[in-house]
């Protein structure tokens, strides 16, 4: 039945992936969003899984060989890591990821980019990186990382495809369009390296630590991914640097 209504999804609102090009002629940056524990690592919190993913153990593994891959070309890097206020709750979800805890971290795989010179770790307390990015005096961390390393296209993975990943690629792309962040053209998004939770319908009437309704990981995964085209992301099936001037 689950099967069904995935194929009837995808029949709907297909979605056409591509593979994307990435200029080595100019500046590419990459976003890793809240891949962490609380997020990825079985039993490690309120909002974790709750036994190993497959979905969730590709997307760690695909971010971790993308990230190798731009700290090999000394390639602007930024981490979002959902870091909340225990006494500021995120409805409809239960405390998770709360600041200081294990929760909040990168998942073990990832823990080495803490070391690399070209990496920014932001911490967040909110479902958007670019709005977890605003400082008390009206500035913005991304958007300043966006100027100073003059990126022209940013790449983004990590979880969840239909919430996190896909609301700070919807305000990127709305600041784009207004000018707000300078050189940056294009917004990509890597679907092997996005993945979202999964909680099958018939599981919400005894869940009692997540919200309280579904969330197919699937059908969700790929609705997170069409909404993110529909705003203006490329989705690409798969990624590849080219030559200066090849591009």
């Amino acid at each position: 039945m689950v099967l069904q209504a995935i194929d009837l999804l995808k029949n709907e609102i297909p979605l056409e992936q591509e593979t994307v090009n990435l200029s080595e002629d100019s500046v590419t940056g990459l976003v890793l969003v809240d891949i962490i524990n609380g997020f990825c690592t079985v039993g490690a919190g309120n909002l974790a899984p709750r036994e190993p993913n497959r979905q969730i153990s590709e997307m760690i593994k695909e971010s971790a060989r993308v990230a190798r891959l731009f700290c090999e070309k000394n390639l602007p890097i930024m981490a979002f890591l959902d870091s909340h206020h225990p006494n500021k709750p995120e409805d409809p979800y239960p405390p998770h990821c709360i600041a200081g805890t294990d929760e909040s971290n990168l998942v073990p795989a990832l823990t080495w980019l803490e070391e690399e010179g070209n990496v920014t770790i932001r911490r967040k307390d909110c479902f958007d990186g670019y709005f977890g990015s605003m400082e008390a005096d009206g500035s913005n961390v991304f958007v300043d990382w966006v100027k100073l390393n003059h990126i022209k296209t940013l790449v983004v993975v990590g979880v969840c495809t239909d919430i996190c990943v896909l609301d700070f690629v919807c305000s990127t792309i709305s600041a784009r369009n207004r000018g707000f962040l300078g050189p940056l053209e294009d917004v990509v998004v890597y679907s092997s390296a996005c993945a979202t939770f999964d909680i099958p319908p018939h599981e919400v009437a005894t869940d009692d630590t997540k919200q309280a309704l579904p969330h197919p990981q699937e059908f969700m995964h790929h609705v997170g991914l069409y909404m993110a085209k529909e705003r203006g992301a490329k989705i690409a099936s798969q990624l590849s640097f080219v030559a200066a001037g090849k591009a």
